[in-house]
């Protein structure tokens, strides 16, 4: 039987300190400070997890809830692009209004005790027109993205526009403004990327970090800009042809590669620029990300769809590999705003590779465009919740890979793990799991962990990996009082109960639980059998669940409980403060924790949600939880649709930039595509989605003449957020397209023009206090 074995290097030398010129504003309590492993911040490691959210790109009446929604989710800092032509399409005119109202945007993360990350560019991407750079930028005598003085003189009043929004919102003055990010996958110009950061210092803006992405060999000023590197699942930008990306395939291994060569390499050639070696930065800076794949947008040649287990098999193997800084881009997705002048989306009308839709920019997130609740923001939770209680003890750990390594990126039989250890304990990780090529069941699993005062060898009975499957495992992790030696169940997080320490551990789907524990006076489990085995309590036969709370004395005479949640259940589970202490909440949607309140956003029938530990009156007991009724939906009608033109033949296929698949022009849906009318009930309440199920190859809605809604299909449902929509008629027209036309879809066909039903999908909120 395959027993896998590592050994633990001593605890590893003191890491640099000191040696960059990064610096927190004098006197704030909590000095966040840069070593060459990771990040500290008050003296203490600290391990933080950021999520993309442009506010631009959502309505600002909603902004508060959304990133409530993040907290819940466990980011802690909100990373946003200001996107230029967003605020200043026309010159002189810099709006910061409404929706583009970045103060207010700013002081919301504030007021939540989120950080903030303003990635301030000038050039941004971000699937924008012009890279974010207005028309009348790109229109002077001048060259973008250097040192040109003429440049330099347009982008000046803009840094300096940034400034005054942000002014006082600094860590100086008690800000949330914890990092500034210069440009994006800017590969040769590391003087420039100096001069800008000058530039935003002159006018004032300030952060104890400044970064830089970091993927595609760049160069960078030396020690001026904190590099971040990413990884996506998927890609929009390559060839529809070209299969599933080696750059993507590599970030399902164990590796200590920071860099990621293919992101935007439709816009950098591959190999085209390389500065610096892969890893350049390692000796000097901790691996830290800002844009691991939340999700993928779809552009028209090439529609890849992403599923959860994706990112999160790609979160958990980025924190084995050694990641200090989980950042995830996008973690909440939006809508293009209506440009003045143009459309304001990446297209081959300016130049750009792919043509992306007029509107969405949904990006599968984990919070989706009309901010619904996607199953990868469950998966991320459960380990943003791990690294919440956990990540001080991580950050500092090195990343250790076993000896026996796959053998090549086309190798799936080989098992992907490793452990992030100190010398004295750990975290193991696995991963089993990757998209389009599936990895196989690792029956007869078993593992050795070697530190220099032991080893550990586990489970109790070798196991069977099945396919699918990634988990962290604690190695020696110390809970009040007691040791878990291991267990074969991932640490979601702790809670106090009636001044106990209780761990709450996930049960991995076709894995038994078993914990192992040293340092107990007395150990009784609700089901299977505790035995003791070389001075050590090795719980067996548990069954996950809601009741299955291992009752721990230790022998110092602390009450320690270890409650295993199956995997299901876990996936509901929420940390925060209700009834004036903090809880651990299951429930039938999302939750939002809002100073006293908490709020819970459900499209259940009848939603109930539980508390543990129980506030002692009312409810239904749920094992060791107390669970709550929310009460029913009230009725809602039904939609209906009607064809009332049927599609002609296809747009002939065209092709632009790189020899690419071009989007229909306009006229197209005026001509040739099917319509159909959506009837409505009256007095559709708020929250309300049209989930449009339907075929085709672009589609488009209409209130009148106004585009409200777009979607290219990618075989997925077409959501429309009825809260954002005009009062009017509601008109959808789909195109066919040519199935034969360089055009990847992920599933299903192009070649029909239908909607097969609509429904209607209603997200009510539900206050408790």
């Amino acid at each position: 039987m395959p027993h896998h074995h590592l050994r633990v290097p001593a605890a590893p030398a003191p890491p640099l300190t000191g040696h960059l010129p990064f610096a927190d504003a004098p006197g704030v309590p909590d000095p966040i400070e840069v070593t060459s492993r990771y990040l500290t911040r008050g003296g203490r490691p600290w391990f933080p997890v950021s999520g993309e959210f442009h506010y631009t790109r959502y309505p600002a009446a909603e902004w508060e809830e959304e990133l409530l929604k993040m907290k819940a989710a466990g980011v802690t800092v909100v990373a946003s692009y200001l996107i230029w032509i967003h605020h200043e399409e026309t010159e002189g005119r810099i709006r910061f209004d409404g929706d583009r109202d970045l103060r207010r945007f700013a002081e919301l993360c504030a007021r939540h005790r989120l950080d903030f990350i303003p990635r301030i560019g000038p050039w941004v991407h971000a699937e924008v027109r012009g890279g974010g750079l207005p028309d009348w930028v790109l229109a002077r005598d001048c060259a973008p993205r250097t040192d040109d003085p003429a440049y330099l003189d347009a982008v000046r009043p803009w840094y300096a526009a940034i400034a005054e929004q942000l002014d006082g919102l600094d860590r100086a003055h008690g800000g949330p403004i914890v990092a500034i990010q210069i440009e994006n996958e800017l590969y040769d110009q590391p003087g420039h990327l100096l001069t800008l950061k000058r530039m935003a210092q002159d006018a004032g803006l300030n952060a104890p970090l400044w970064t830089s992405t970091a993927w595609g060999g760049v160069q960078l000023p030396p020690d001026e800009l904190l590099p971040l590197y990413g990884g996506y699942t998927e890609t929009f930008w390559t060839e529809a042809d070209g299969g599933w990306p080696d750059t993507c395939r590599k970030h399902f291994f164990f590796t200590h590669q920071r860099d990621d060569e293919g992101i935007g390499a439709d816009l950098r050639p591959l190999n085209a620029v390389r500065g610096s070696a892969p890893d350049a930065f390692a000796d000097r800076f901790p691996w830290a990300t800002c844009e691991l794949g939340g999700g993928m947008a779809v552009s028209y040649h090439r529609r890849p769809r992403v599923d959860a287990a994706d990112i999160a098999a790609l979160g958990l193997t980025k924190i084995g590999c050694g990641s200090v800084w989980q950042g995830y881009y996008m973690f909440h997705g939006g809508t293009n705003p209506v440009g003045e002048l143009t459309p304001l989306q990446e297209s081959h009308a300016t130049g750009y590779p792919n043509d992306l839709p007029v509107l969405t920019y949904d990006f599968q997130a984990p919070l989706g465009e009309y901010g619904q609740y996607r199953a990868t923001y469950d998966e991320l939770r459960l380990q943003h919740l791990l690294l919440a209680d956990f990540g001080h003890l991580i950050a500092p750990m090195e990343s250790v890979l076993p000896a026996e390594q796959p053998r090549g990126q086309d190798d799936r039989e080989t098992l992907r793990w490793a452990v992030r250890g100190d010398g004295t304990s750990g975290f193991l990780f696995v991963n089993n799991h990757q998209p389009h090529e599936p990895l196989p069941d690792h029956p007869g699993t078993s593992f050795g962990v070697a530190f220099a005062d032991g080893e550990l060898s586990f489970p109790s009975v070798p196991v069977t990996v099945p396919s699918g499957a990634s988990f962290c495992w604690p190695l020696r992790l110390d809970v009040g009082g007691v040791r878990v030696e291991w267990a074969t169940a991932q640490p979601v997080c702790t809670v106090a109960d009636n001044g106990r320490t209780v761990l709450v551990l996930a049960a991995v789907d076709g894995i038994d639980p078993e914990v192992a524990l040293s340092g107990t006076a007395s150990v009784s489990a609700p089901s299977g059998e505790v035995s003791y085995v070389d001075g050590r309590a090795l719980v067996t036969g548990l069954r996950a669940g809601t009741d299955a709370l291992v009752e721990v004395e230790t022998v110092g005479g602390e009450r320690v409980g270890l409650l295993v949640l199956d995997a299901a259940t876990a996936r509901t589970a929420y940390r925060g403060v209700l009834w004036g202490a903090e809880r651990l909440v299951l429930a039938d949607g999302g939750v939002v924790f809002d100073r006293d309140e908490m709020r819970v956003h459900s499209a259940v029938e009848r939603p109930t949600y539980a508390v543990f530990p129980s506030p002692g009156d009312g409810g239904a007991r749920d094992g060791v939880f107390t669970r709550f009724v929310l009460g029913e939906q009230g009725a809602v009608g039904d939609a209906a649709v009607r064809l009332v033109r049927a599609a002609g033949t296809a747009p002939e296929p065209v092709t632009g930039v790189m020899g690419r698949a071009s989007a229909p022009e306009d006229k197209w849906f005026e001509t040739v595509a099917a319509e159909y009318v959506v009837s409505l009930p009256d007095d559709v309440p708020s929250g309300t989605l049209l989930r449009i199920h339907w075929g085709g190859d672009v589609g488009r809605a209409y209130v009148g003449d106004v585009l409200v809604a777009d979607q290219f299909f990618s075989g997925r449902v077409w959501d429309i957020g009825l809260d954002r929509l005009p009062v009017g008629e509601l008109r959808v027209r789909v195109l066919k397209g040519d199935d034969g036309a360089g055009v990847y879809v992920a599933e299903g066909s192009r070649s029909s023009a239908v909607i097969e039903r609509v429904e209607l999908v209603t997200v009510r909120r539900w206050a408790v206090r």
